[in-house]
């Protein structure tokens, strides 16, 4: 066994992705990966500890600070700004998006987290999983904002949490993405401390150099805005500044704002949208983040009403565009205009635009998806988005590639962001799509499978059709993002549901018959058997951390927590 992987503070050997295989030699060059922290500044080991040493000749400070341990603390803290961050993974998110267009099997993905912790251990899972982090993202979900972060309690996503909830979360799972980093590379430097050959410290310091962080860019859900395009700048600098390198924006109206997969939507002219995405940019531009990442979300397919009817300027412009699709009443003799009416003139004649009791206009029935078609051109064209979400009510590929097929012939570079939403019935949806095409192939009859709610039960779970609709789902993400154009596919809910299910699970046993065994069968046993570092919690909150810290600046009075006392040491890494 290598002998540097026998030193880990864990009890075992230091995590696989402490050691990258093309680790840089200590004193290379300054490393351009931004996943490395500090893109284009950050030092190597070496070239630290000479900086610091031409300082100070005696090895320390003149307070006795030694100057080793002012490098690991350099090193330990990868940015001085959340600002930072969100420059650093702008550019992580533009290169991925430039290596999507040259293969598009290099689509990225992301979970919505809810916390800093769900987030750290998302990441955590990715590294442990593929040695990197790269295609891995944070989502940030407001519907999970407004459901679990807001002070007012449990609310629908309706734009109804304060707004400075979100800014506050992504400031949080930057905390915690920064904080994992110090703690591994802290464990590396204990590493180093205790390594005692030359062979050793160089394999532990190239170690220390390829180190590979936590921190990964944060696509942040600014709902419609929160306000005016006024508002939404404002809110757009607060998100940034906490770290958020992408912002999603939906063309619905602040004030009547739903969840994309709820009725009762109501979106806004075009125009009105484009000023946002421009006041998102402006919001990047101002704060130096130069490669910023605007999502355009539209929810027109689902989405039957508008607020306001535009002012055209000419024939063909957007306000003619949004305004063609509304649904209008010809005005007769048996219809004449009454009073507080209104009226367009449209095709050479004048007509009523039906209004509800609420004063809303509804749209033409079966107009969404040529709305989303011209909503998804007009941001990109005109508003200069970066990505698109397209809202849909159904998980099927098809669907998707026929509107971005439309789409691209006036973007051909047009991009998505998609939900795969936990709103959608997954099983039964695609359950259902091979149903019926089996049917259209004559592959089946009617009778072989039932239709409907009842194709959901388990009975199908290991019938052909349920495992044909299992094997779609397992290569959905990626028909989507070669056949549709889909760069990041997200789940926007599934730390919610997760917690829920694992609370359940661990409930039902433990206040049930098994008591303890639930707990340890169901939790820590497996916890240890995967290699999740949180199982030794103490040292997943900082633990070693501080006591690092108190060596460094009281030395051998330094009152530790990780001595042999410490019960964290029954965990010995598997």
């Amino acid at each position: 066994m290598d002998p540097i992987r026998t030193l880990s503070p864990f009890g075992g050997p230091l995590p696989a992705e402490s050691f990258p295989s093309a680790a840089p030699a200590s004193g290379a060059a300054l490393n351009p990966d931004p996943r490395k922290g500090r893109s284009m500044t950050r030092k190597t080991y070496a070239e630290l500890r000479a900086e610091l040493s031409a300082r100070y000749p005696s090895g320390q400070t003149a307070g006795g600070v030694s100057v080793d341990d002012i490098v690991q603390l350099k090193l330990q803290n990868s940015y001085d700004t959340h600002l930072d961050i969100a420059r650093d993974m702008a550019g992580v998110m533009r290169a991925d998006m430039a290596a999507y267009d040259a293969d598009t099997s290099k689509f990225t993905q992301s979970l919505g987290c809810w916390s800093g912790f769900h987030a750290q251990q998302m990441i955590k899972a990715v590294k442990r999983l593929r040695g990197t982090t790269k295609g891995t993202y944070v989502y940030l979900s407001g519907w999970m904002v407004a459901g679990l972060r807001n002070r007012w309690g449990h609310l629908p996503d309706q734009s109804m949490h304060e707004k400075t909830a979100v800014a506050d979360l992504i400031a949080e799972i930057y905390t915690s993405l920064r904080q994992a980093d110090e703690v591994a590379i802290n464990d590396l430097f204990k590493a180093l401390k205790s390594a005692t050959t030359e062979d050793e410290r160089a394999q532990v310091i190239a170690a220390i150099d390829g180190f590979e962080s936590h921190v990964v860019p944060i696509i942040a859900d600014i709902d419609a805005g929160f306000g005016n395009e006024h508002a939404t700048y404002l809110l757009a600098k607060e998100l940034i500044k906490a770290g958020a390198c992408c912002l999603q924006i939906e063309n619905q109206v602040s004030d009547a704002k739903q969840c994309g997969h709820q009725d009762g939507k109501v979106t806004v002219p075009r125009e009105d949208f484009i000023e946002k995405l421009r006041a998102c940019r402006l919001a990047f531009e101002e704060l130096g983040v130069d490669d910023g990442v605007i999502v355009a979300r539209t929810d027109s397919l689902g989405a039957g009403l508008t607020q306001k009817i535009p002012v055209s300027q000419a024939p063909g412009d957007l306000a003619a565009e949004y305004i063609k699709w509304l649904r209008t009443e010809p005005i007769s003799d048996a219809n004449p205009m009454a009073e507080g009416e209104l009226a367009i003139f449209q095709n050479g004649q004048f007509a009523k635009p039906v209004r509800l009791a609420n004063g809303l206009f509804p749209f033409k029935e079966n107009t969404g998806r040529a709305r989303v078609i011209e909503d998804c051109i007009a941001s990109l064209k005109h508003g200069g988005a970066d990505l698109l979400w397209i809202e849909t009510d159904t998980p099927n590929v098809d669907e998707i590639a026929g509107m971005v097929a439309e789409i691209r012939k006036e973007v051909p570079d047009a991009k998505l962001t998609y939900n795969n939403s936990p709103s959608f019935n997954w099983t039964l949806n695609l359950r259902n799509q091979v149903r019926a095409q089996w049917l259209a192939e004559g592959r089946i009859a009617a009778a072989d499978y039932p239709e409907g709610v009842d194709l959901m039960k388990a009975d199908y779970d290991a019938t052909e059709l349920g495992l044909e609709a299992d094997a779609r789902l397992q290569r959905f993400q990626t028909d989507i993002s070669a056949r549709a154009g889909v760069f990041h596919n997200l789940i926007t809910l599934p730390t919610f549901h997760l917690t829920a299910k694992s609370v359940d699970e661990l409930s039902r046993g433990y206040f049930g018959d098994e008591k303890m065994l639930a707990y340890v069968k169901t939790v820590q046993r497996e916890e240890i058997r995967r290699g999740i570092s949180a199982v030794k919690h103490q040292h997943e909150v900082g633990s070693d951390l501080g006591d690092t810290f108190k060596e460094m600046v009281s030395g051998e009075r330094a009152l530790k927590a990780g001595g042999t006392a410490n019960t964290m040491n029954q965990f010995a890494a598997e």
